[in-house]
C-alpha cells in the first residue's frame, strides 16, 4: 500500500512539472481559491489548522514556482498522494526545470501512451523516506544513495558544503506535515 501511494506522490509531482497548464496560478492568487479549485475530495481537501504544518500539496500549492505541477496533480486526481501521512521526501523540480528539456520532451511525455514512462520519471523524484538535509549530509560523507520509488538509486553528494542528489543541487528545502520538500531545477531522468 505504502508503495502505491509513493508511487502516486512521484507520479503526480512530476506530472505536475511535466504538464502543459490549462489554468495557470499566479502569485496574487488567493492561495484558499486555488485549493478549492484544485482539491476537490480526500485526504487533499482537508486544510491546515492554524499553526500546523502545510503537506507536500499545500506547500506547492502556495508557491508559483511550482504552478505547473499544481495543475498537473489537479488534471491526474492524485493529490491525496501528496496530502498522504507519509513519511516521503520529494525533490520537486522548479518550473524551470522543465524548460531545460530538449524541446517537445514534455509534450511528448504527456500524452496518454507515454503514461508509464512519465510515471517512472515521477517516481524518480520521490524518496519513500524522510530525509531532512542533516540526513542527506550524513548520507553523502557515508557514501550511500538513495532508494526512489522508481525502483533506481541517486548518488548523494556534498560538494563544498552544498548537497547535491542525483547530480543537482538542493537549492532550498521546506519541512511539510508529511515529510520534506527539496527544491531542484534539474528533472531527475532515470538512468538505464
Amino acid at each position: 500500500m505504502k508503495n502505491k501511494i509513493f508511487a502516486l506522490a512521484i507520479l503526480f509531482v512530476l506530472a505536475l512539472v511535466s504538464c502543459t497548464n490549462e489554468k495557470k496560478t499566479t502569485p496574487t492568487e488567493n492561495k484558499e481559491s486555488v485549493v478549492e479549485e484544485t482539491v476537490h475530495h480526500g485526504q487533499a481537501s482537508v486544510k491546515a489548522g492554524e499553526g500546523e504544518d502545510l503537506n507536500v500539496l499545500q506547500v506547492a500549492l502556495s508557491l508559483p514556482d511550482f504552478s505547473t505541477l499544481v495543475t498537473a496533480v489537479g488534471a491526474a486526481g492524485v493529490e491525496d498522494a501528496l496530502a498522504n501521512a507519509g513519511p516521503l521526501t520529494v525533490f520537486a523540480p522548479l518550473n524551470t526545470a522543465f524548460g531545460k528539456l530538449p524541446e517537445g520532451t514534455v509534450e511528448t511525455l504527456v500524452k496518454p501512451e507515454n503514461k508509464k514512462k512519465l510515471g517512472y520519471i515521477l517516481t524518480n523524484h520521490v524518496a519513500p523516506a524522510n530525509y531532512p538535509i542533516k540526513q542527506l549530509k550524513k548520507e553523502a560523507k557515508k557514501g550511500r544513495k538513495l532508494y526512489m520509488a522508481s525502483g533506481k538509486y541517486l548518488v548523494v553528494e556534498n560538494k563544498d558544503g552544498e548537497i547535491y542528489v542525483g547530480g543537482t543541487k538542493i537549492l532550498k528545502s521546506v519541512k511539510v506535515s508529511n515529510g520534506w520538500i527539496h527544491v531542484v531545477d534539474d528533472v531527475l531522468v532515470p538512468v538505464e
